[in-house]
């Protein structure tokens, strides 16, 4: 049975009944399940915050765990990216420089991979968490990219490397006889006196005074495209070594290689003899650059130590009569 509530009337001096409209008592019981439908919303959440259930807290751990390991993917994906920006920088600044090759453009090794649509089908699969995905795999696209980029770099850095060395192993840089106590560089590039005309002629290379047979080796690595008789040369050998570069061995008394053969530096070519317009057993030498004759001893430092190419260049400077007129 409900409670009856009272008032006191001033007017009658009485206890009257309080009598409620049906809009009061529709009001009142709006106003009272609106506020236990807050306060069970709030009691529900703090439920749930501290007294989750098991399957939403095993939900939690693992959102929890894929944060972690999204984190630490970052972390390496971020170490990998400065070990690649080390070596691109090593690449434009070092290996290329040394070698004189254009360094990759910019663009290209960090060419565009596309915008979040490129990963749709990611998150059309029902994947959640779409920045953390879509970042995590423009991450990895990029460094593969680069990475890609960067291989295909070194691939043409080996190939240059090689050209390179085939170029240097390809300049004349040895003396073409071992300088002992029997074989002594004699005459040196330039004005010298003419053994048989006794007149002062442009001595076109270098002398070396030894003994017939005395070996004489290829000073750089190339082609013989000569093996034959050339007037006051005597016996003769001529070789290739491209990029303009030729080297010519006068007065020889046998060759030991042919025409079209592919020799090395140091590897033997002919001996020593005294053919031609010559006076004494000797070797002239010649390095021609484009055409053009040069002074062979700026081509000796590759077999000699400092102080053996110092004495070449004190002996190259004496003004002494060539052995031989070319």
């Amino acid at each position: 049975m409900a409670r009856i509530k009272y008032y006191y009337d001033t007017e009658t001096c009485r206890y009257e009944p309080i009598k409620r409209t049906t809009a009061e008592i529709l009001i009142n019981a709006a106003g009272f399940i609106l506020l236990s439908a807050f306060f069970g919303f709030v009691f529900f959440q703090v439920a749930n915050i501290f007294f989750p259930s098991s399957a939403e807290a095993a939900l939690r751990e693992e959102n929890q765990q894929l944060l972690l390991k999204y984190e630490l993917l970052s972390k390496q994906m971020a170490e990998v990216s400065q070990v690649l920006e080390r070596l691109q920088e090593r690449d434009d600044k070092v290996y290329r420089l040394v070698l004189q090759s254009e360094p990759i453009p910019e663009e290209i090794r960090k060419g565009g991979i596309g915008g979040a649509e490129r990963y749709r089908h990611l998150l059309e699969e029902g994947l959640k968490r779409e920045e953390l995905i879509v970042s995590s795999f423009k991450k990895l696209d990029q460094l593969r990219r680069q990475m890609y980029v960067q291989s295909k770099s070194y691939d043409e850095i080996i190939q240059l490397q090689a050209k390179k060395e085939e170029r240097l192993a390809a300049i004349p840089a040895i003396v073409p006889v071992a300088l002992n106590a029997k074989t002594m560089f004699i005459s040196g590039y330039g004005n010298r006196m003419h053994p048989i005309y006794k007149i002062r002629k442009f001595h076109t290379g270098c002398d070396f005074a030894a003994p017939i047979g005395t070996p004489v080796y290829a000073t750089g690595n190339g082609v013989v495209r000569m093996a034959d008789y050339d007037g006051g040369y005597g016996k003769c050998i001529e070789i290739d070594h491209g990029d303009g570069y030729v080297t010519k061995y006068a007065h020889l008394s046998a060759y030991t290689v042919k025409v079209g053969q592919r020799v090395k530096r140091g590897q033997m070519i002919g001996r020593v003899g005294s053919t031609g317009v010559s006076i004494s057993p000797h070797l002239h030498y010649e390095v021609i650059i484009r055409g053009q004759k040069v002074n062979p001893v700026h081509y000796f430092g590759g077999s000699l130590t400092p102080s053996e190419y110092a004495e070449v260049l004190r002996q190259a400077e004496q003004d002494r009569p060539s052995l031989g007129g070319n």
